[in-house]
C-alpha cells in the first residue's frame, strides 16, 4: 500500500466512524456530544496486534490529557481506528486490545509519568482507570465481530474517554442521567441491556473495556508496572 492509499484509506475510515457515531439509532450520547462539539480526534493506525504505531499513540493520549487540564469543557474522545486484522473473534480480540494497552501504559511508565491519583492502577480494583499523561482513561473497543451492535464497527478500534469528564458530569447531577439515557438506547438497538454496563460502579471497569460479556472469573491480563509503586 502506497503512502497515497494508506492516507486515504484512513481519512475514509475517519469518515466512517464519525457516519457510525452519527447513526439515529448509536447509543452513545456522550460520543454524539464529543463530535458535535468537534472534540472527536480520530487517529489512524495499522495493526492492532503489532506495536507498529504504539509511540505514536502514547504521545497524542498524553497530548490530549494535557489540552483537556489547560482546557477541561466540554465532553471529548480519542480514538485511534487500526486498518485490521479484520478477523478477530471476540476472544482474539480482547487479547489484541489489553496487549496494546500494557504496552501504552508501558511507555507511560518509563517516560516517568505519574499515575493519576484518583483511580487505581489495579485491574481488580473497583476504582481502576488507565492513566496516561497523569490522566485516567476509560476505554471502549469496537471492532466488526462484536456481539453488541453499538461495538460492531467494520474495523478494530479503541475510544478514549477521559475519566476526569465524567466525574466532573458526576458533580453536576448530570451524569446519571446521561448513563441512564444511554442504557435505555443501547436496550432497544439491542434488544437487551448491556449486561457489563449494567455492573458499572460495582466491579472494575476493566471488564467493559473490550465489550465482551466475560465470565465471572474473568482476569484481566493488565498489570501496570507502577501498581505495586
Amino acid at each position: 500500500m502506497t503512502i497515497g492509499d494508506r492516507q486515504n484509506l484512513h481519512a475514509t475510515l475517519a469518515d466512517r466512524l464519525s457516519d457510525f457515531i452519527a447513526a439515529p439509532d448509536f447509543p452513545c450520547v456522550g460520543a454524539k456530544s464529543a463530535m458535535a462539539g468537534q472534540n472527536l480526534k480520530i487517529l489512524a493506525a495499522r495493526d492492532l496486534t503489532s506495536g507498529w504505531n504504539d509511540l505514536d499513540i502514547h504521545c497524542a493520549l498524553a497530548d490530549w490529557a494535557r489540552a483537556y487540564r489547560s482546557d477541561p469543557s466540554g465532553l471529548r474522545s480519542l480514538a485511534v481506528i487500526f486498518e485490521g486484522p479484520g478477523d478477530l473473534d471476540e476472544v482474539g480480540f480482547e487479547a489484541a486490545l489489553w496487549a496494546r494497552l500494557q504496552s501504552l501504559a508501558d511507555k507511560d511508565a518509563w517516560k516517568g509519568m505519574a499515575y493519576d491519583p484518583r483511580v487505581c492502577a489495579d485491574p481488580d480494583n473497583p476504582h481502576f482507570s488507565l492513566s496516561f499523561g497523569g490522566e485516567a482513561y476509560f476505554v471502549v473497543g469496537l471492532h466488526p465481530h462484536a456481539s453488541r451492535p453499538a461495538r460492531r464497527f467494520e474495523r478494530p478500534a479503541l475510544i478514549f474517554n477521559l475519566h476526569d469528564q465524567f466525574e466532573r458530569l458526576r458533580a453536576d447531577g448530570r451524569y446519571e442521567p446521561m448513563r441512564a439515557r444511554i442504557l435505555a438506547r443501547d436496550k432497544t438497538f439491542a434488544g437487551f441491556t448491556n449486561p457489563m454496563l449494567a455492573q458499572h460502579g460495582e466491579t472494575s471497569e476493566a471488564a467493559q473495556y473490550s465489550g465482551r460479556a466475560v465470565e465471572p472469573d474473568w482476569r484481566c491480563p493488565f498489570r501496570d508496572p507502577r501498581a505495586s509503586a
